[in-house]
């Protein structure tokens, strides 16, 4: 029986070794090395790139990923969880619909669903000529090319993975123990403060960690709606790799995003107290 565990387990350890571990080890040696005076890379230790990352316009972009990972999470954890809470209420045939919705976007390509954002938001946008036709303003807001308008597309690109984080966890959820703390004596919005929402705290952190991770590095948002003036750090990897083919710079920077993924990460397996990634995938 043990020699059958072992064998099963073969295609997984090279399938890893293939796809996970062999590409992280050459990153982080490729990260060590000198950049070629014309395209490429020479093996020799350098530790350049790593002391390029402390200047302060890398800093300032380090400072702006972070902000709006942290305010995306924050907005799709607001609009989420009440939707989610909600859904999870829904009869069953309804609430089946409704997750349908939700999983539809990922069906399609997101390029094209940001472009879309392009188009609602333009000068000559439906936004616009919403607002215009109103009496809210006379003429055509700046909506498109801002931090703004990259938020909007961070929130919408990432909200199903914290709906759907959270509806399971109030899914999951015995009614009885809100009864229960209604019939103590506590109100409808004391009992779904101190009962409900410590107990999907699980879902709420998995949502975040879910969310907070990729807005750091999805560089065609900010591309698109941002106008190239929005810079994070997925998009400082992108331009090391491609414009300035500094592959050793563009190999340290994604070693930085691995950590920042890593810490959140861990952070989260010492507040939910799990030994696992269980309640993130």
């Amino acid at each position: 029986m043990k020699t059958k565990n072992r064998l099963a387990a073969v295609p997984f350890a090279v399938w890893t070794a293939l796809f996970v571990a062999i590409p992280l080890v050459y990153i982080v040696c490729m990260s060590f090395m000198r950049r070629a005076e014309t395209w490429g890379v020479v093996a020799e230790f350098s530790l350049e790139s790593y002391r390029k990352m402390f200047s302060p316009t890398y800093l300032k972009v380090y400072a702006q990923s972070m902000w709006l990972a942290l305010l995306t999470t924050l907005f799709t954890l607001g609009i989420g969880y009440p939707f989610a809470y909600c859904v999870a209420k829904l009869p069953e045939k309804r609430r089946a619909f409704v997750l349908l919705l939700v999983i539809v976007p990922f069906w399609t390509n997101s390029l094209v669903r940001i472009y879309g954002w392009m188009i609602l938001l333009r000068g000559e946008g439906i936004v616009n000529s919403l607002l215009i036709f109103l009496g809210m303003t006379d003429s055509p807001l700046k909506l498109l090319y801002n931090f703004g308008a990259v938020l909007v597309g961070m929130v919408y690109a990432l909200i199903p993975f914290m709906i759907l984080s959270v509806y399971h966890a109030v899914a999951k959820l015995d009614p009885a123990l809100t009864e229960a703390s209604r019939d103590l004596g506590a109100g409808k919005w004391k009992a779904f403060w101190t009962v409900t929402v410590p107990l999907t705290r699980a879902g709420i952190m998995a949502g975040c960690v879910l969310v907070f991770v990729p807005s750091v590095g999805l560089f065609f948002v900010s591309d698109l709606l941002g106008g190239a003036k929005t810079m994070l750090l997925g998009n400082l990897i992108k331009n090391e790799l491609l414009t300035a083919r500094n592959w050793p710079m563009g190999a340290a920077l994604s070693v930085v995003m691995m950590l920042m993924a890593m810490a959140v990460i861990a952070g989260y397996r010492k507040a939910s107290g799990e030994s696992s990634l269980e309640g993130i995938v």
